[in-house]
């Protein structure tokens, strides 16, 4: 099942269980995607529909890069080969690009809203910036 079609409850049962996936790669996609969720709300109270738009598209992205995660290590797993490898480091490295993406609109979106929806702004950043460090931190031990 798509981690998309779980409850939360579900995902973190998931994530707690024995099993080699999901684990981090797909937490990390699925903080930046809040984050991107984030971003989202507090452009749409800007007015800034084409910040929305791109936030929703980088959720959305993010969202299916938590599958990826999941299916890249599991195949891994089974067969540890060059091209298994090169996954598993391949999607963590998008993650952090998109995550990196998704810093640079938070901190542009919040000197465009009230200080009532900066603190959003502000945990959209933070969090974006945690996913990328730790997707950065997966690819070099995938490397």
């Amino acid at each position: 099942m798509a981690l998309s079609d779980q409850r939360v409850g579900e995902f973190l049962a998931a994530l707690g269980d024995k099993t080699p996936a999901p684990a981090s790669g797909a937490a990390t996609a699925l903080t930046a995607a809040l984050a991107a969720a984030l971003v989202e709300l507090a452009a749409r109270f800007a007015g800034d529909e084409a910040m929305a738009t791109r936030a929703n598209a980088l959720a959305a992205r993010l969202t299916q890069l938590a599958d990826d995660d999941n299916e890249a290590y599991t195949a891994f797993m089974e067969n540890r080969n060059a091209a298994t490898r090169r996954r598993i480091i391949d999607v963590p490295e998008e993650i952090a690009e998109r995550a990196d993406e998704i810093a640079e609109l938070a901190v542009a979106v919040r000197e465009q809203v009230s200080a009532a929806v900066a603190g959003d702004a502000d945990a959209a950043a933070e969090l974006a910036r945690a996913a990328s460090r730790v997707a950065r931190r997966l690819v070099a031990l995938n490397s």
